[in-house]
């Protein structure tokens, strides 16, 4: 029987993004049917496969989306959108491989379904990017999203602060208005896709808001003090208002813990 590790390893260092997609959720369902074994026998790779394209450029050298009402504006929007949901798959995969062993097969399960999630996004999205003419990596992405990978690989606490309750977080307040730019284009079908989101990143925030508040209880620690610690030590960006209050909330993820660091 193959373990858990080594299954999440190969999917992390798979290239290509399609197959990436597909093998991620073939894991899922291999675990879920105990196909594989709670053993973390290998070590997650420090960087994840990617493709040749598309090319990874710094924030700084990145277009700007524009507000999507032209094809030229739809299409880069949804490139952009792809690219975070398949580095996504990523996270949730290290999340998952990383921290697993120590954490526990809840936690494991947990976040295996947010990489299942995101794998289902990515070809979502990709989709609709080929309804639109256009395809994963005929644009250039933003190289950054890895880094918060990078800064919270020693601890599962900094990891949960950091990806799901401040980058996931940040999704519950930004897509409601993509939608709705969306819809008022007459875009149906992406309007679709994105509700479907919106209601997973829900659930995903929720998974890492609890995880959290249980392993900052365990060490004896306020949830909200830590993270708010946590996240000044290892987010590089700012914590930006509008929040949507109400989706936070359902995610577990209160005002106390986000009032006064944005």
């Amino acid at each position: 029987m193959i373990t858990i590790a080594k299954a999440i390893r190969a999917a992390l260092l798979e290239t290509d993004p399609r197959t990436k997609a597909m093998k991620t959720r073939a894991l899922v369902r291999a675990w879920r049917k105990h196909e594989l074994a709670f053993v973390f026998d290998v070590a997650m790779p420090d960087e994840p496969g990617r493709p040749e394209r598309p090319e990874l450029l710094p924030p700084n050298r990145m277009a700007k989306r524009g507000k999507g009402g032209s094809e030229r504006g739809r299409i880069a929007l949804w490139h952009a959108l792809a690219h975070i949901e398949f580095v996504a798959i990523d996270l949730a995969l290290d999340m998952a491989g990383r921290f697993g062993g120590q954490m526990g097969e809840g936690f494991a399960s947990d976040f295996l379904t947010v990489a299942a999630d995101e794998a289902m996004h990515f070809a979502l999205i990709e989709r609709h990017l080929h309804s639109l003419g256009s395809h994963y990596g005929a644009l250039p992405a933003h190289s950054g999203l890895w880094d918060a990978a990078r800064e919270t690989a020693h601890d599962p606490a900094a990891r949960l602060a950091v990806v799901p309750m401040v980058l996931e977080a940040r999704g519950l307040d930004v897509t409601p208005h993509t939608l709705e730019r969306v819809r008022a284009a007459g875009d149906s079908r992406g309007a679709k896709i994105l509700s479907r989101i919106l209601d997973d990143e829900i659930a995903h925030v929720r998974f890492g808001s609890t995880h959290f508040v249980a392993l900052a209880s365990a060490r004896g620690e306020s949830p909200e003090i830590l993270w708010k610690s946590l996240v000044a030590r290892h987010f590089r960006g700012a914590v930006k208002p509008p929040f949507n209050d109400s989706a936070r909330l359902k995610a577990g993820l209160p005002r106390s813990f986000y009032a006064g660091v944005e």
